[in-house]
């Protein structure tokens, strides 16, 4: 199978392997689309057992970012980095300095920032090299930590969620079922909780587990258990796929609303939530709060300014509003509203992929 054989390829504008023997990278760089400004998304190390399967995996989650930075209304296209390797063992600021210059080749197509086995620590190191990363944690620019910022939009989304299927402004009577609490989601079980929510929450990790419990008073179940529990609002924030045909009629919520990305194992489940009158909240729009974040760096360095969290507080303000957008075309369309948020972003792309070729005159 080539690469315009998979089936994870969709018109992308560019993929670059590169190779450096001395530190032993080994990375793939698919650039979506630049309809919108340069591409921007994480630089994932995963110990993938072929190459070929880092291949579909970076196709796969570059063009989610071009959905998710465009539904976000950011000047930035989609782009995704995968490294393949050990991010326990295999690790060096060599490595991350390699692969900056690599990105240095790039010419500022693509901009990488933390992900799946990659720290605000890596990025600091190929940023030694490349000014074509972001997600710092010092200097004026720097935006810190997401996590907070990516909590705060699913919370708010879940305030939507409260309004628009329980008649109430706040979260007081209902049920929640968190799903992971790390980083996320522990911010997450915070918010819920002083908004008057009652928590159930799983996670493999104890301490977390029981860190989240001391502090809102969560009831704990077993990992697999979370599928079973009797919750309004199902609210995954851990591992992708956890709604599929397996875990499907366990659910007994009448929301999903949570931080994980890639939550449908595929695009029918989505259907089939909305056959069954549950709303599902799509996940790309909704965790979106981190991506703007991360975004404000390119903000600052583009006026001369530093970080600034009003900016950020509007883009996540608008992000909301397009939530609710989704929701009510939703219903007005009769149509699932992973199509619609998907529909919105296509929508977006386009547009400024027309207003690029006119001013080109193309």
């Amino acid at each position: 199978m080539t690469l315009f054989d998979s089936p994870s390829f969709s018109n992308h504008e560019g993929v670059h392997a590169f190779y450096d023997e001395k530190t032993g990278l080994k990375a793939i760089v698919a650039v979506h689309s630049t309809a919108r400004g340069p591409a921007v998304g994480g630089t994932r190390m995963w110990n993938y057992a072929t190459a070929a399967e880092a291949l579909e995996d970076v196709l796969r989650l570059s063009k989610g970012m071009s959905y998710k930075n465009a539904v976000a209304d950011l000047e930035m296209g989609g782009g995704k980095s995968v490294i393949i390797g050990d991010s326990r063992t295999q690790k060096s600021p060599e490595l991350f300095h390699a692969f900056g210059r690599y990105l240095n080749g790039l010419g500022g197509h693509y901009y990488a920032a933390e992900d799946v086995g990659t720290s605000v620590e890596d990025i600091a190191e190929a940023r030694k090299v490349t000014e074509f990363v972001l997600g710092l944690k010092d200097g004026p620019e720097a935006s810190g930590d997401p996590s907070p910022v990516t909590a705060e939009g699913v919370f708010r989304s879940n305030l939507v969620v409260a309004r628009r299927l329980f008649n109430q402004n706040d979260m007081t009577g209902l049920t929640v079922a968190i799903q992971g609490v790390g980083h996320v989601g522990a911010y997450l079980a915070e918010k819920l909780h002083k908004a008057g929510a009652k928590l159930i929450i799983t996670d493999v990790n104890q301490a977390n587990l029981e860190a989240v419990a001391a502090k809102t008073g969560a009831e704990i179940v077993a990992p697999d258990a979370i599928y079973d529990v009797a919750a309004d609002i199902y609210a995954p924030c851990a591992l992708g796929a956890t709604l599929n045909p397996q875990t499907l009629d366990r659910l007994k919520v009448k929301a999903v609303c949570g931080a994980a990305n890639n939550q449908l194992a595929t695009a029918d489940i989505g259907d089939e939530l909305f056959k069954r009158g549950v709303l599902y909240a799509p996940d790309y729009v909704i965790n979106g709060g981190g991506i703007i974040n991360v975004a404000s760096e390119m903000n600052a360095r583009q006026t001369g300014g530093a970080y600034d969290a009003s900016w950020v507080e509007g883009k996540l303000s608008r992000l909301m509003e397009t939530f609710e957008e989704i929701l009510e075309r939703s219903v007005a369309e009769n149509k699932p509203t992973h199509l619609i948020a998907d529909a919105i972003a296509e929508a977006r792309i386009t547009a400024a992929a027309d207003k690029k070729a006119a001013a080109l005159k193309i």
